[in-house]
């Protein structure tokens, strides 16, 4: 059943055409039971104008006001014909423009004193002025019921319309949310997994050259070199394993879980000693509880700056972690001296020359509301401050 109204709703033209054929059988049966032959000719024409009523509601309505005035100009005596001026009058206000909705209404209300003055007890002298005055509003009265059907069926139409747009919106709306969520998803895994990638594979390479390097004349030094590589890679792989099922899971927080933190920078900084770089570590300020974004912040920000400080800062360099708490905001200071940092970090932007190391310490640092600040050291080096509030306000 609703298949068929849904059908009915999208051809209206087959629903007009069979109420213009039921019409015209009516006027047929009248005009074969004694009517005249003009109550047929306005029989079939108002049938040919509901046909198209729908489709051209400002044109039918106006030829079916027409029509009626000429026959109270010829004066024929209404029949079943006349039923469809009604249907006229809720079109004019349904589907028609606002001043065929006030001309229905105005025919609408005309049409009961001209129809009672022409046609009926009111044309004699007879009936008094009270009967007159209300054997037009009685016959008016019917148009007006039917002019204010069509007005509520426009204005219900319209609010659905307008529920309709305002579905789609959302919709689109929605769709627009989800793709942006989607980028931010797929950014924070590209920066989780360029942290991943950069700092550990770069101290496996590190010490893959020191292990060939020594393997002749050192074969003890060369076996620890291999056993960081394979530990160094079994931590890698974790954390990508770690990072990759966030793509194969919806509900993606607990994938996440445990981050490392500031709790974990010794054992970073271990690491990266291992590798063969000199880190000074200092902690100031009594500890505060972080929220888990900017401790994966902080140690994210030191592990990028120490795998820029083996990049580029050459093979003397020597690097210091600062982490400072305060009342309001955690302070992290990473500086080398380093012969490379003012050339090739600030030129490549610290990122192997890709565009994603320093980058991603920004928009790391926007996140939680921080501020950052990256440069050049007065007498050589390369300095990373970032400030960050333990509340952010994003």
């Amino acid at each position: 059943m609703h298949r068929l109204n849904a059908w009915f709703r999208r051809h209206p033209m087959v629903v007009d055409s069979a109420w213009a054929l039921l019409l015209l059988l009516f006027c047929l049966l009248g005009f074969v039971s004694g009517g005249n032959r003009e109550s047929l000719v306005l029989g079939g024409v108002m049938a040919w104008l509901m046909i198209f009523r729908r489709k051209h509601p400002d044109l039918t309505t106006v030829a079916a006001t027409l029509l009626g005035l000429s026959q109270l100009a010829a004066k024929v005596d209404p029949q079943v014909e006349s039923v469809g001026y009604l249907l006229f009058a809720y079109t004019g206000a349904a589907f028609g423009t606002p001043w065929i909705s006030r001309l229905s209404f105005v025919a609408g209300l005309a049409a009961g004193p001209l129809t009672a003055l022409r046609f009926g007890p009111a044309a004699t002298d007879n009936v008094s002025n009270a009967e007159r005055i209300f054997l037009a509003v009685l016959m008016s009265t019917p148009f007006v019921l039917c002019w204010a059907w069509g007005r509520l069926t426009r204005v219900r139409r319209a609010y659905l319309v307008e529920l309709e747009d305002r579905a789609a919106r959302l919709e689109r709306e929605r769709d627009a949310q989800a793709k942006v969520a989607v980028a931010a998803e797929r950014a924070r895994i590209a920066r989780e997994l360029h942290d991943v990638v950069a700092h550990n594979v770069s101290v496996m390479i590190v010490q893959a050259d020191g292990a060939a390097y020594v393997l002749d004349n050192s074969p003890q030094q060369a076996k620890e070199a291999l056993s960081t590589i394979a530990s160094t890679g079994r931590q890698a792989l974790v954390e990508m394993r770690r990072l990759l099922g966030v793509l194969r899971t919806t509900d993606t927080t607990d994938e996440y879980v445990p981050q490392p933190g500031v709790a974990e920078l010794p054992e970073l900084l271990d690491q990266v000693r291992v590798a063969g770089l000199p880190v000074e570590y200092a902690a100031t300020g009594e500890v505060q509880e972080l929220p888990r974004g900017v401790e994966l912040t902080v140690y994210r920000i030191v592990q990028e700056a120490l795998t820029n400080v083996r990049k580029h800062g050459g093979p003397d360099a020597r690097a210091k972690v600062a982490v400072d708490f305060r009342d309001r905001e955690l302070e992290v200071l990473v500086e080398d001296d380093g012969r490379g940092s003012t050339a090739e970090q600030l030129t490549a932007g610290g990122t192997d020359g890709q565009g994603h190391g320093l980058i991603g310490m920004r928009e790391r640092v926007g996140m939680v509301s921080g501020s950052l600040d990256v440069g050049p050291r007065p007498g050589g080096g390369f300095r990373i401050r970032a400030v960050l509030p333990y509340k952010t306000t994003k």
